[in-house]
């Protein structure tokens, strides 16, 4: 089950009071609209890397919780001399702990980016209110140095993370 979700898309121009558009509106500062999405975004695909890195445990048990499953159902559930109510119930049951660890890892994984994506947005907010206090580099450097610090905090988080759905699923560590 590879890790696959959407991180904090940054959808916004990077504009300075004063700065014109032919629509009207504020121009972004010369390039900088382009540079700095550009930069947050290699960052966060760094931060999707180790995301994928350090969850394979994680995927690692569920292969094998989903290998006892089907190992379960065959050896236990598909026979001929049962009711299909029986069957149907021991599929239940076999099928029961991978629910359980999916829902587990699907809050969790739900959890960490809710946080991740609630600090990206305390950086933003900073950046709006720098913008207009601070020249247009000091601001982008500021929020540059925002989002590497958070990021650099959350990668740190996800030894925790597995951890976590480790603990949901009584598994020790075999390292």
């Amino acid at each position: 089950m590879p890790v696959d979700f959407e991180l904090f898309d940054w959808q916004f121009s990077v504009k300075f009071p004063g700065q014109k558009q032919t629509d009207g509106g504020e121009a972004p500062a010369k390039g900088e609209d382009k540079i700095l999405p550009e930069r947050i975004r290699r960052k966060l695909e760094k931060v999707k890397t180790a995301i994928d890195a350090e969850m394979s445990p994680a995927r690692d048990i569920m292969f094998t919780l989903q290998k006892a499953y089907f190992k379960c159902g065959r050896d236990q559930c598909f026979n001929r001399r049962i009711k299909q109510e029986e069957m149907h119930s021991c599929i239940e049951k076999c099928i029961a702990p991978v629910l359980r660890a999916q829902q587990h890892y699907k809050n969790d994984l739900a959890e960490f980016e809710e946080r991740l994506n609630r600090s990206l947005m305390v950086c933003k907010h900073k950046f709006e209110s720098a913008k207009l206090q601070k020249n247009g580099t000091e601001a982008i450097d500021d929020l540059e140095s925002c989002v590497n610090h958070t990021l650099d905090d959350i990668i740190k988080t996800l030894p925790d993370l597995v951890g976590r759905f480790k603990t949901h699923l009584s598994v020790e560590d075999q390292n």
